[in-house]
């Protein structure tokens, strides 16, 4: 931003910034843990279900490799109205699916939408926030992802309730992917009130369309030390999360919880990790992006750890409560760290292009996970996919501790 942009004020964009993202993640909230419920009653097998609920994260994987390009072309505000419209498409064929294929399909183009709503307000934010309150308001952002994750099994939960079917949550991301469109298009941009950003003027369109033509797998290649070092961290910060998504309703259907039992339990996981997400982005700004990063990832992986041998005991429902909690509290105590890292690394000037190879990148993880949970799930039990999770995590930290001190460029508020 040049000299002449208006002073950067959190509070006069907070509504334009945040209501959109909060809307989709309700509804993507509300779905998550019922696609493998509802892939199961469509048919699937306890593996394929597992299958089925990572296709949202493939979607998002194979969705990072046009969206920095695109967000870059059109604009946050233009990607995500698209997204959302995008998405609804792939709720109603989730709704109508008349069976595991169908659903599947729905299912991948959902994710697919998902990577470039999520990497448009990532761009937003990584232009306009201030370094020093960088991480407050990332994971600010992330509590908004987190607030619908909280609020959305709710939501799903009471809908399957009143009709009977379990499809019926699609219902609800429906109508958080239209709230947003309105909200979007009603409310004021938040980037016109800071200016256009560098690239994105008139004059400079050829030399932004060829800064773009070198695409996803050129900036991969151009950053690939960091990608590779910090980035191997960050795809396995990815894992645990998206693992986490897909073994605790895959886990609820294995000991044979049902659905609206299943959206409650996790909703109530879910305001643990809300309730934590301003609390991560105070550790990072004032202790540095490490203490966030390595308990967040600690305690992902113990909490898998303990899963993984409670699948056949007596209280296996006690233990399936209690060890969702403690993935919440792990989960929020990281709220942020990927968007903040990214953030930390990118342009401040055109950071989509950066920020898609790093989305790309913690989504190859977040897609690799799932894959690999339903597939050890297939060929020897679900309690030893667990198992196998927690040892990453326990790995994922140790990566972390080496490489975030020397890849991020932040400095603690204590040590300026």
């Amino acid at each position: 931003m040049s000299s002449s942009s208006p002073a950067f004020s959190m509070r006069s964009v907070a509504l334009a910034a945040f209501l959109p993202a909060a809307l989709f993640a309700i509804g993507e909230g509300a779905i998550i843990p019922i696609i493998p419920v509802v892939a199961s009653e469509l048919g699937a097998s306890l593996p394929f279900a597992g299958f089925v609920a990572a296709l949202i994260l493939v979607g998002e994987l194979i969705g990072d490799i046009p969206s920095g390009w695109l967000v870059s072309r059109i604009g946050e505000r233009t990607s995500m109205i698209g997204a959302s419209l995008v998405s609804i498409g792939g709720l109603v064929t989730c709704l109508l699916a008349p069976n595991e294929i169908v659903l599947a399909v729905g299912v991948l183009v959902i994710g697919l939408a998902t990577a470039v709503f999520a990497l448009a307000r990532h761009a937003f934010m990584t232009s306009f926030v201030p370094v020093e309150i960088r991480a407050r308001a990332l994971s600010s952002l992330g509590g908004v992802f987190r607030l619908g994750y909280f609020v959305g099994p709710f939501l799903s939960a009471g809908v399957i309730e009143l009709t009977g079917s379990v499809q019926s949550a699609f219902v609800v991301h429906i109508v958080g992917c239209l709230g947003a469109a309105i909200a979007l298009l009603v409310l004021r941009d938040p980037s016109a009130a800071f200016g256009v950003r560098p690239g994105r003027s008139t004059e400079d369109g050829a030399e932004l369309v060829a800064k773009e033509a070198h695409g996803l797998f050129g900036t991969l290649w151009r950053h690939r030390g960091v990608l590779l070092k910090l980035g191997s961290g960050a795809a396995l910060i990815g894992a645990m999360r998206s693992g986490r998504q897909v073994m605790l309703p895959l886990w609820a259907v294995s000991i044979g919880l049902g659905a609206s039992e299943t959206a409650i339990i996790i909703g109530i996981a879910g305001a643990v990790d809300f309730a934590l997400f301003y609390t991560s982005g105070q550790i990072m700004d004032r202790f540095g992006r490490l203490w966030s990063a390595v308990p967040c990832m600690v305690g992902l992986g113990l909490s898998y750890l303990a899963l993984s041998v409670t699948h056949d005991l007596d209280a296996n429902i006690g233990w399936f409560v209690a060890v969702a909690v403690l993935m919440s509290l792990a989960n929020g105590i990281g709220s942020g760290i990927l968007m903040t890292l990214g953030a930390d690394l990118a342009d401040k000037g055109d950071p989509a292009p950066f920020l898609g190879a790093w989305r790309f990148t913690g989504d190859a993880g977040s897609a690799a996970a799932p894959l690999l949970i339903s597939g050890v799930t297939a060929l020897v039990s679900i309690s030893l996919a667990s198992g196998v999770m927690g040892v990453l995590g326990l790995v994922g930290a140790a990566i972390l501790v080496r490489y975030v001190p020397r890849y991020s460029p932040h400095v603690p508020r204590s040590r300026r």
